[in-house]
């Protein structure tokens, strides 16, 4: 926070100064008897606002003197002894500091003249109420105590009235002081200047609506009548508290600001006519209880008033935070409405019974209806997977999502009943809470008819190509095996060692393009081979792969692959797809490995719901961050520069057979190092069987 400048520190000092004279001058004026005891304190109100305002001066001190001189001065000249006008000089500077360091704890922007400053709710009351009471004790346990000291007198209800005095004063005084503060200040922001308040006020009253200004007249002029009658004509009658009628009218009508400065303009009346004999509170025979009765008015007057305002305040400004609220969540949903709206993938959001309750342009698009259809019926559709086989009502996107399962790029092919034409749909679904607990499904599609088209044809491309080369790469390889055994029976000479190395890289390279071309038919078959499910057993198909590794390894001489073959329950599936898909994967966990290490491959299952699902884990050299999706993209290979031999197929070709059963896959790292993959399969509906663990190799 930035401290005030000098100059203007010094001149609030000076304004205040004036006014802290006259409100101690007219505190002074209310003495009631040799007591030195006064009805009202004013002062206390305009030293709070004093010091609140001059917190952050450099000069604060100045203000202390200041203070101290003044009361010193007025206090003498007013009849009271130093001594006693010393000890009510310590009495008001320990009021003073204790509010100002309750109220800076409390309500730290209460005194600031900035946007969310000044009393802005019944708390600020509450909070400026409780630092006034406190403050005063600790003014009432100097100053009646010193006059005690000085007077040899203490009177208990001296000290009440002292309390009660002081504590409307600041309570009374200092709401004016802020509100009137912080009305001088927008003007000031408004005019830009001192020099156009005055005009901004006249231009505000100007355009304030007649009947607003006439019911500020009425309340005042009602007020004044009632207050005058009530205090100076009827005499006896009990009617003071009644008045405070006017005082929740106001609180009920008109800005805090004048209800404020109605406040202060009855609670004066009610002072002037007890102090001159009149009225109800000018009965009560005892001075000390005269002035107890009237500051206990004052005071009641000022928290009705304020706290009903404060209320209607605060209540008007959550109603405008609350429509500017719903302004901004109808802002909000207007965007959110345009923006699905203008998608170009169908969204659907069907609740927990199957009834659409939303739908954008583009699923009417793909799939027909209107916006306004809120049934399906399952007999308008044909939807079945891309091998032909058909969805049951329990297989749908949403009835999945909806009981619990996850849907991710599922490609289903639909087709509306009535039409011959198709569509491949790839579809993604999440639940949705709503308010009530129930769940909904979000159900994403977009058209990838064009794309899965453009797909097949390329695939069929490729296994017609690859079936094609098989017949010249035997050639090559069969003439390439006649030369090299040609070579083997003739002498040997530099022209025969460097047709013998041709020879091999010839060899070589068509075992390379051998390997492609496997990989291309094994894709193809992947792709569109009929699936034919019968119950498969996982551990019987690892068992055979992991002897055929450990036996390949011990042939090339290579460390032999250890394994450990956890539970695998069957599933039912493909036999060829599924020993296809354990070979790629356990193959991969061999091969890449780090030179001089022997491969450790652990393969465990876990039977989940109508799925098992298996995970592979190995020790070896991992997958490179940011790699773990794209490794299933056809033709990716991670470890390119790392010297591994591949075609970036036998991943992809894990996925499409996974996928075809309705399973996923995915990867990650090894917690230990190396690479895990999990897929899932369909479970066999036979009794699992248990495999014991074992470790071969």
């Amino acid at each position: 926070m930035s401290h005030l400048s000098l100059r203007v520190s010094l001149a609030r000092t000076a304004v205040f100064a004036v006014l802290y004279v006259l409100a101690t001058w007219a505190g002074r004026l209310t003495v009631m008897d040799n007591t030195n005891l006064s009805l009202v304190w004013p002062a206390a109100g305009v030293a709070v606002v004093w010091f609140c305002a001059q917190h952050r001066s450099r000069a604060r001190w100045l203000d202390a003197v200041v203070l101290a001189a003044i009361t010193m001065a007025v206090n003498v000249a007013t009849g009271a002894g130093p001594a006693l006008a010393a000890v009510f000089v310590v009495a008001n500077l320990a009021q003073v500091w204790v509010f100002l360091w309750l109220i800076v704890r409390l309500r730290p922007s209460l005194w600031s003249l900035a946007d969310g400053g000044g009393l802005r709710g019944p708390r600020d009351l509450w909070a400026v109420l409780g630092a006034a009471f406190a403050a005063t004790v600790v003014g009432a346990a100097i100053g009646p105590t010193g006059m005690w000291l000085l007077t040899d007198r203490y009177s208990w209800l001296a000290t009440a009235v002292w309390l009660a005095r002081n504590t409307a004063g600041v309570l009374l005084v200092g709401a004016v002081g802020l509100c009137v503060g912080r009305a001088g200040a927008v003007y000031r922001r408004r005019a830009g200047g001192c020099s156009g308040v005055w005009r901004v006020a006249a231009a505000e009253v100007a355009a304030t609506p007649r009947w607003r200004l006439a019911e500020y007249a009425v309340i005042t002029a009602a007020s004044v009548v009632a207050y005058v009658l009530g205090f100076g004509v009827v005499h006896g009658a009990p009617l003071a508290f009644t008045l405070i009628a006017f005082t929740v009218w106001a609180a009920t009508r008109l800005p805090t600001t004048f209800v404020v400065l109605h406040d202060l303009g009855v609670g004066a009346i009610a002072v002037l006519f007890t102090l001159h004999g009149d009225g109800p509170f000018a009965l009560v025979a005892s001075n000390s209880a005269k002035a107890l009765v009237v500051q206990l008015f004052i005071a009641i007057v000022a928290v009705v008033g304020l706290a009903l305002a404060l209320g209607r305040d605060e209540r008007v400004e959550l109603l405008r935070e609350l429509a500017a609220e719903k302004e901004q969540q109808a802002q909000r949903a207007e965007l959110m409405s345009a923006i699905i709206d203008s998608m170009a993938d169908g969204l659907s959001v069907i609740d927990h019974n199957g009834r659409v309750t939303l739908r954008n342009p583009a699923a009417v698009r793909l799939l027909g209806g209107n916006l306004r259809e809120t049934v399906i019926e399952p007999g308008d559709y044909d939807v079945h997977t891309l091998d032909g086989a058909a969805l049951t009502p329990g297989d749908m996107p949403h009835a999945r999502v909806l009981a619990g399962q996850e849907v991710r790029d599922l490609e289903v092919v639909v087709r509306r009943r009535g039409t011959a034409e198709a569509q491949v749909l790839r579809v993604n679904a999440t639940a949705l809470p709503d308010v009530h607990g129930n769940h909904r499904a979000v159900v994403l599609y977009r058209d990838v008819t064009a794309e899965r088209r453009h797909l097949d044809e390329l695939a069929n491309f490729a296994g017609v190509v690859a079936h094609d080369l098989l017949n010249p790469l035997a050639v090559v390889e069969g003439w390439t095996s006649v030369a090299d055994e040609a070579l083997a029976e003739t002498p040997e000479s530099a022209a025969v060692d460097h047709a013998r190395n041709s020879l091999t890289r010839v060899s070589r390279a068509a075992g390379r393009m051998r390997v492609l071309i496997n990989d291309l038919l094994a894709y193809t078959t992947a792709r569109d081979a009929t699936v034919a499910p019968v119950p498969v057993s996982l551990a019987t198909v690892v068992a055979d792969i992991a002897a055929a590794r450990a036996d390949a390894a011990v042939a090339e001489g290579d460390p032999v692959p250890r394994f450990a073959v956890g539970r695998l329950d069957p599933v039912l599936a493909d036999a060829v797809l599924v020993r296809q898909l354990l070979d790629n994967l356990i193959g991969n966990a061999v091969k890449y490995t780090a030179a001089g290490v022997t491969p450790c491959v652990a393969v465990v299952g876990e039977r989940v719901d109508d799925l098992v699902r298996v995970t592979i884990t190995d020790n070896g050299i991992g997958i490179p961050s940011g790699h773990h999706a794209a490794i299933f993209d056809n033709f990716h290979r991670a470890h390119r520069a790392a010297g591994y031999a591949g075609t970036g197929l036998g991943l992809a070709i894990c996925k499409r057979i996974v996928e075809r059963h309705g399973g996923t896959i995915t990867a990650t790292d090894a917690p230990d190092g190396g690479a895990r993959f999990e897929f899932t399969l369909p479970a066999a509906t036979t009794s699992p069987t248990d495999a014991p663990l074992a470790t071969l190799g």
